[in-house]
């Protein structure tokens, strides 16, 4: 395994909680303590990426402030560049541009679930990718648009075969999905393209978060504010370490791709207007509408 992207990203984790340290003093001492999901708290591990003055620019997020970064999280040396965007002024992105979107099927009970060890992988397209209030379209012809909320996995650092005991060090964080479904396009290999990789399918976001327990989280969908998804990570069929160190044998994982990690219980067609949002506990919350068909 090559050692200089793994020094780079340990490096990096590194500055960031130098950073984070310099930052709680100074703001501890002037600002209120105030914690929320959906608007950051003070612990700087919320890791955002927002438009501002009309580029894409990463920051962590605090107290309702987003402190700029001179790079990306993955880069070789982030530094705040001491800029401050307030969140509410803030047009949020999708956090990260994954070069590869995989995703895990059927990993909570189900009677279709693989045995023998196997893991059921697809893929999505980068191009499905949209950030939390974006809207979701449904492509010509739609007839059964489904949500599926779901944790998603941000790689950190280069894994290409890595073990399960090592898969800890190649995870920068979480955030949350939407694997967007068209059921009436179907899933078989030909249609699969379609009906889980068109544009628009993979809302992604708010933002990243590190440090949580990732096989043991609450995760809750909601449409139009009524409840129909509800379960826990630690109810996965394959905990994060298997999934990664499994996809791992036969995909290389670099930093920003990112690993849908499926998705609890039943799901429901959605209609235009729907507002769909999905919660993770720790995280936040990922809203979009749907939208018109297209034509």
């Amino acid at each position: 395994m090559n050692s200089k992207p793994m020094k780079r990203c340990r490096n990096a984790i590194s500055a960031y909680k130098a950073l984070a340290l310099g930052l709680i003093v100074l703001l501890g001492a002037l600002l209120p303590v105030s914690a929320s999901a959906d608007t950051g708290d003070d612990e700087l591990n919320k890791f955002v990426r927002i438009l501002h003055e009309g580029k894409a620019r990463y920051g962590v997020l605090s107290l309702g402030q987003v402190r700029l970064l001179n790079t990306s999280f993955f880069g070789e040396d982030p530094k705040y560049t001491g800029e401050v965007v307030p969140l509410k002024d803030a047009k949020l992105l999708a956090p990260v541009e994954p070069a590869k979107v995989i995703a895990v099927a059927l990993n909570y009970p189900n009677p279709r679930a693989l045995k023998d060890g196997e893991i059921g992988l697809f893929s999505k397209l980068p191009s499905s990718i949209i950030a939390t209030g974006e809207k979701i379209v449904p492509p010509p012809g739609s007839k059964a648009l489904h949500y599926e909320g779901e944790m998603v996995l941000v790689i950190a650092e280069r894994a290409r075969n890595i073990t399960e005991t090592d898969v800890a060090d190649h995870i920068f964080g979480v955030t949350i999905g939407n694997d967007i479904s068209e059921r009436s396009i179907g899933t078989n290999l030909l249609n699969i393209i379609r009906g889980k990789g068109s544009d628009t399918f993979g809302p992604l976001g708010p933002w990243v978060v590190r440090g949580l327990n990732y096989d043991d989280l609450a995760l809750t969908t909601k449409v139009n504010g009524k409840v129909v998804q509800q379960a826990r990570t630690s109810k996965m069929l394959n905990s994060v370490s298997r999934m990664v160190s499994y996809i791992s044998r036969y995909i290389t994982l670099e930093p920003g791709d990112v690993i849908y990690t499926g998705t609890p219980g039943k799901t429901q067609p959605m209609k235009p207007g729907d507002v769909v949002e999905v919660t993770l506990e720790g995280v936040g919350t990922l809203r979009n509408t749907v939208g018109e068909p297209e034509q």
